[in-house]
């Protein structure tokens, strides 16, 4: 009836009780949705039919999400262009569809349109699927920005060989490592900013160190490690 849109499968808990165990099942019919290997919806008990209609309905996607998936597998393929026609007609209908955003923006970034890109971002929602991958595109963006803002690595070395209590020129340079992929050297050196003056550049350095941590992964090991220092630093 929805030509293969959604699967329907029946579990017996009896003979699956690690199963039922893990998806907290106390009582029968229970419904569980999977969507995106996440539960989008349950409900227990029978329900009407109209009922059950609505439910599966709310599940499925919307015409605009089905064009921005079909996007984004043009914009896997390198059909850029395909895809940005996509993830417009998807925008045309639901002017903020999530994934339309994001794969937008990318493109975007793509062919240096940086400032359209950021202002696409802003538009996702915090509590969207897609609201992690643009928050680390975004921090990317204003890396780079903060990087092209500054100016050659080697004159702030020089400058900080000369003067290692230059704030100023300890920054340019974290800019600049941040914005060429350096990041454990930039988040060094913002920490150094840190320990020094905490206030420098209106907080800049530690803000600028939560930037990188959306860019490397909030969990990868790296930012564990620069997230403890920074407590220390702060909470010392």
């Amino acid at each position: 009836e929805q030509d293969g849109k959604f699967v329907l499968a029946k579990i017996n808990v009896d003979d699956n009780p690690m199963l039922a165990q893990a998806f907290a099942i106390q009582s029968i019919p229970a419904v569980k949705a999977i969507r995106n290997g996440a539960i989008a919806g349950e409900f227990l008990g029978a329900q009407p039919e109209p009922a059950i209609r609505q439910f599966v309905a709310d599940l499925l996607p919307s015409e605009a999400e089905s064009l921005a998936r079909e996007g984004m597998r043009l914009a896997e393929e390198g059909k850029t262009q395909g895809a940005e026609s996509l993830y417009r007609a998807a925008l045309s209908k639901e002017e903020n569809q999530p994934l339309a955003l994001l794969g937008l923006s990318r493109l975007l970034v793509e062919r240096g349109d940086d400032a359209d890109a950021l202002a696409l971002l802003g538009k996702i929602p915090l509590n969207t699927p897609e609201s992690d991958a643009a928050q680390q595109l975004m921090s990317q963006i204003r890396l780079k920005q903060g990087g092209e803002n500054a100016g050659n690595e080697q004159e702030y070395r020089d400058k900080l060989a000369a003067n290692p209590d230059d704030l100023e020129a300890r920054f340019e340079l974290a800019q600049a490592l941040a914005a060429s992929g350096k990041y454990q050297e930039a988040l060094t050196e913002y920490l150094e900013i840190v320990k020094k003056d905490r206030g420098f550049q209106d907080d800049g350095a530690r803000k600028a160190m939560l930037e990188v941590f959306d860019v490397v992964g909030a969990r990868s090991e790296l930012s564990e490690h620069f997230r403890s220092e920074l407590a220390k630093v702060l909470f010392s």
